[in-house]
This record gives C-alpha cells, sequence and structure tokens, in this order.
C-alpha cells in the first residue's frame, strides 16, 4: 500500500482512493455529504492556474474544492 497524502498532494490525472476523512462539524458534514467518504475512488481532473482549487471527478460527476478543504482529505493511490 502506497503512503498517504492529503488531496492538495495529489497530481492531476491520478487515480486515488480516500483514506480518510480529517475534517470535522459542519465542513465534515459538507465533504462527506459530497460523496467523499473513506473507500471512495476519486480521480484528480484539474487544478487552477494558482493550484486552488482542484477537480474532482467522482463516479459520474465533477466537483470542485478549495486546497482549505482538500487539506482534510487523506488519500493513497489507487491501483
Amino acid at each position: 500500500m502506497d503512503s498517504c497524502i492529503t488531496l492538495r498532494q495529489a497530481q492531476v490525472n491520478q487515480k486515488l482512493r480516500i483514506c480518510s476523512i480529517g475534517a470535522e462539524g459542519e465542513l465534515g458534514r459538507r465533504i462527506r455529504d459530497m460523496g467523499l467518504i473513506p473507500g471512495a475512488e476519486v480521480t484528480v481532473v484539474g487544478k487552477a492556474p494558482l493550484k486552488d482549487p482542484v477537480a474532482l471527478r467522482l463516479r459520474d460527476f465533477t466537483l470542485t474544492l478549495r486546497n482549505s478543504e482538500a487539506d482534510h482529505i487523506v488519500v493513497e493511490t489507487a491501483e
């Protein structure tokens, strides 16, 4: 198993699996409500020129997260 990194550190076109969500309270609930839960597979599809926000492909839709949100999501490389 690869070591885990935060979603902000992930590269574009990298396929990942969520290890854990470090956010609590309202932010944690909002992240989970978007479908970002441990075990979910995501692909980083793009980053803005200043690297914020990051665009993700999750199931059949694309969503964007600010880096401050992406820092709470710990991921590993999906095989």
